[in-house]
């Protein structure tokens, strides 16, 4: 089921130093070293049991399905316009309350807080499933209809204006691509916010992309990654992979497409322990991978954020 959860038990603060020695502002992240508790029944948790322990809003706010388009296949995309004081930060996620449903849907945002501001609404990219929230938005929701959201999630990029750069390391498996989307348009509002050479502002540093998908057709967004880092070829790059592809893969793709799972060669080039701050998400297996090889390539655990998919 497409719900966020990350397996440990409590959060820590964490304050993360910059190649300049100025801190980095507190991040409420989840120690990797904590994957260790296991469930005691059958029964699988749900989104609420499961992020009991994140931080939540304490507000529940209205919303109205006001678009819906196919992302892929399996995915499809909502637009909701929201209540005035909703927020949220790049990367979180919503508890989704569906009315006359006692199943609560938890999915990341996939849009930036920009859009938010310019527009006063959010999207969500929710993959089918049989698990009520989801099975409903695959088959019964329609524009103008209605639902509520709390906002949720220690897992997210929010820079000051006056903290350090970092450059990011964004690694995405599946629809986990969705909180690291938020982030990428984020850094991309940023930048187009503070010029690099403006002198004010928070000053953006790279930003590379790792996605891997069973094929093309599951990469979720690819036009628009592609477009950014055309846009922006000194600050923005991206590697996509494809583990199960048959068809021939579009020529606009080429340039950027790998067979394969990720690699450490692949993401060596990327890692700077002293200037890499690494956002992961994606099924458990992928993370508990990532994870490890990032600290073999001497990125510190403070500097590895991830949210754990099932």
């Amino acid at each position: 089921m497409s719900v966020p959860c990350i397996l440990s038990t409590a959060a820590r603060s964490v304050t993360l130093q910059g190649a300049s020695g100025v801190l980095l502002r507190r991040f409420r992240v989840l120690c990797p070293c904590s994957i260790t508790r296991k469930m005691t029944s059958r029964r699988q948790m749900d989104h609420l049991e499961r992020t009991a322990s994140n931080y939540r809003q304490d507000g529940v706010y209205p919303a109205r399905v006001c678009g819906i388009m196919d992302e892929s296949e399996t995915v499809k995309r909502l637009r909701l316009a929201v209540h005035p004081d909703f927020t949220f930060r790049a990367g979180q996620w919503v508890d989704f309350f569906i009315p006359g449903m006692e199943k609560v849907g938890g999915f990341s945002v996939c849009s930036s807080p920009g859009l938010l501001q310019r527009e006063g609404v959010i999207e969500l990219a929710v993959k089918y499933t049989q698990h009520p929230p989801a099975h409903w938005i695959h088959t019964k929701c329609t524009v103008d209809s209605h639902v509520a959201m709390r906002v949720g999630g220690n897992f997210f990029f929010d820079p000051l204006p006056s903290d350090p750069s970092v450059d990011l390391l964004l690694v995405a498996g599946g629809v986990g691509i969705n909180p690291l989307y938020s982030i990428l348009l984020h850094a991309t509002d940023l930048l187009r916010q503070y010029p690099a050479n403006a002198g004010r502002g928070y000053h953006v540093g790279s930003t590379h992309l790792c996605y891997s998908a069973k094929n093309t057709q599951e990469l979720l967004f690819k036009k628009t990654i592609i477009d950014v880092c055309k846009e922006f070829p000194e600050k923005f790059s991206c590697d996509f992979h494809v583990t199960a592809q048959t068809a021939d893969i579009d020529q606009e793709l080429q340039p950027y497409m790998n067979r394969g799972r990720l690699s450490e060669g692949g993401l060596r080039r990327h890692v700077d322990p002293n200037t890499t701050l690494c956002y992961l998400c994606g099924p458990p297996p992928m993370i508990e991978s990532m994870v490890q090889t990032l600290l073999s390539l001497g990125l510190s655990r403070d500097r590895i954020l991830f949210e754990k998919w099932w």
